[in-house]
């Protein structure tokens, strides 16, 4: 459980982060693409192959049963978890 709670809470501070940054345009872009010619040399015809499927019938129902369930005691500790602060780029 704790160390679900410590992942979640590294990745929401790291999307933050990243949301975080401030992006200026430095330069335009260009990009030339490459000319090609394409001559077709015969006639095609595609006919795509058919199928008959017969699916099996599920029937979902419920039903009383006594199980073993295990029980989670919880207790409180002091543990170090790690503290993230993020100045934006705006900010700086």
């Amino acid at each position: 459980m704790l160390k679900t709670s410590f992942s979640i809470a590294l990745v929401s501070l790291s999307a933050y982060g990243l949301s975080a940054c401030d992006v200026k345009q430095t330069q335009e872009g260009k990009v030339d693409m490459p000319n090609y010619e394409v001559t077709k040399k015969k006639e095609g015809d595609v006919t795509l192959p058919q199928y008959d499927v017969k699916t099996p019938d599920v029937a979902v129902t419920k039903e009383e049963k006594s199980v073993e369930v295990p029980t989670v005691k919880k207790e409180e500790r002091t543990v170090e978890v790690p503290k993230v602060e993020v100045t934006p780029a705006k900010e700086k």
